[in-house]
């Protein structure tokens, strides 16, 4: 399985069959370039424009925009409701989380998450080998409530996403208070992670270069 962070909450996921999982596609505004290729699925945690933007995309792929449990591609998928504040979604409204299961690892991308998960919703979750995990704040969870919230999913490996980097203008923060709470962060120095193998070592960060913008 091979891991390519776009930028902002968006990752191109391709698993051994050559299928493209596309997660959280923004528009032209957000700062980072498009994605303009294929994609088999898409998945959408909620229709905000620099989350659903899918119109630069050349084919017609399966959308996961919904709570329950569902196949799209022969992806087992599950979509979690939660919300994206803390106020039960009254300021930006709901949010999904959604596990996929690729090449049999299980992935676990929290979308716009704004608010610490119940035990209840950690137990949903389950057991994860790659958490994708916004760190930002302001709009999400900031990087402390992300640290805890990494620790209770306690997966392989954790990737952030949804930070402050100079390519955007969003007024989020960078990575470092995340990094400093998790007391690690691999910079792969790459915005490329494959998996493969059996995972052993617990909530290690992998932090990633968003794609090239050129």
């Amino acid at each position: 399985m091979e891991i390519t962070w776009l930028g902002h909450s968006s990752f191109l996921i391709k698993d051994s069959g050559g299928r493209k999982i596309l997660t959280d596609p923004f528009d032209d505004s957000v700062g980072y370039k498009t994605f303009k290729d294929e994609a088999d699925l898409v998945t959408i945690s909620h229709h905000h424009f620099d989350h659903d933007y899918l119109d630069s995309i050349k084919n017609k792929p399966e959308i996961a925009d919904e709570v329950g449990l569902f196949y799209k591609c022969d992806i087992p998928i599950e979509g979690i409701p939660s919300f994206h504040d803390d106020v039960k979604g009254a300021k930006r409204g709901e949010n999904i989380i959604y596990v996929l299961t690729i090449d049999g690892y299980k992935v676990c991308h929290l979308g716009d998450l704004g608010h610490i998960l119940s035990h209840e919703d950690i137990n949903k979750i389950g057991n994860i080998d790659v958490l994708l995990i916004p760190v930002g704040g302001n709009y999400t969870i900031d990087g402390k409530e992300a640290s805890y919230i990494a620790k209770s999913i306690n997966p392989h490996i954790i990737i952030p996403m949804h930070y402050k980097t100079p390519y955007i203008s969003f007024p989020i923060a960078g990575v470092e208070t995340f990094v400093t709470n998790m007391k690690n962060g691999d910079k792969v120095k790459s915005h490329t992670l494959k998996v493969k193998g059996e995972l052993t070592e617990i909530n290690i960060v992998k932090i990633l270069d968003p794609a090239p913008q050129n």
